[in-house]
């Protein structure tokens, strides 16, 4: 499937979201809209089990249009935030979202990674949000996702100065998962197809069951638990996790 500003390609339970806008992957309004319109198709496709975000070529994304972010009126900003709403549909897919960064990971494009559950970082490329060197914040998610990763204090210190890190010091920050070189492709293959073969539905549940209990005092927290406990009863995945177990055998699961 192709639309404008990126491409959808399937591999068995794998679907690769391959972002392709511009030379360097600039993130603008139709870029946007386009995936607000064209992402719930794929994540709410039963049969893809795993979903892989990456740039075309050595590129992952170059962060929002300066020449848009320019104009520095409410209106083109109003239209910018709209990034946070790509964000959501990633964060919220009831399966596991993997962001392969084959290339810099700078504001915009950092903070569309922070949305994912799997961070692969090339060796040659740079994370972090540099926005601060231009007079402004990253405000379209990244002054949120980062401090709920990493806490309040490094956050601050990484939007204040404006760090590039390389992969090594990302890796280091908990920024990223994991970082390889030549075999990046490889990697992420090897880890979203292992995702894949894993209980799609629990997984779901468990990044519901985060999202909604992280914020609340922890009585209100155990008592969501409890609810996603009892949707979990329903789950064709637990029953033949469960019985494997007790069967002395691997799990197939069905991601249902």
């Amino acid at each position: 499937m192709t639309e404008p500003g990126f491409r959808i390609e399937h591999d068995g339970a794998v679907a690769t979201l391959v972002l392709d806008n511009g030379p360097v992957n600039t993130v603008d309004p139709p870029l946007i809209e386009a995936l607000i319109a064209g992402l719930p198709e794929i994540t709410e496709d039963p049969t893809v089990r795993a979903l892989v975000v990456r740039g075309k070529g050595k590129v992952f994304v170059g962060g929002a249009d300066i020449r848009v972010m320019r104009r520095l009126d409410p209106d083109t900003y109003t239209e910018m935030r709209r990034w946070t709403e790509v964000q959501q549909l990633l964060a919220r897919a009831a399966k596991p979202v993997i962001a392969a960064l084959n290339g810099h990971a700078l504001g915009g494009g950092a903070e569309l990674a922070l949305a994912c559950d799997l961070r692969i970082l090339h060796e040659r490329a740079l994370f972090g949000f540099p926005e601060s060197n231009l007079g402004i914040f990253p405000g379209a998610g990244g002054s949120q996702r980062l401090p709920r990763l990493i806490g309040a204090h490094r956050a601050k210190r990484l939007m204040m100065d404006g760090t590039r890190l390389t992969a090594a010091e990302a890796l280091d920050q908990g920024l990223v998962d994991l970082v390889a070189g030549d075999d990046f492709d490889e990697v992420v293959r090897r880890e979203a197809t292992r995702l894949a073969a894993r209980p799609t539905a629990t997984i779901g549940l468990i990044k519901r069951v985060v999202d909604e209990g992280i914020e609340l005092p922890l009585e209100e927290a155990l008592a969501c638990e409890g609810r996603y406990v009892r949707r979990n009863l329903d789950v064709a995945d637990a029953a033949e996790g469960l019985q494997a177990f007790l069967d002395k055998r691997e799990p197939c699961f069905e991601g249902s």
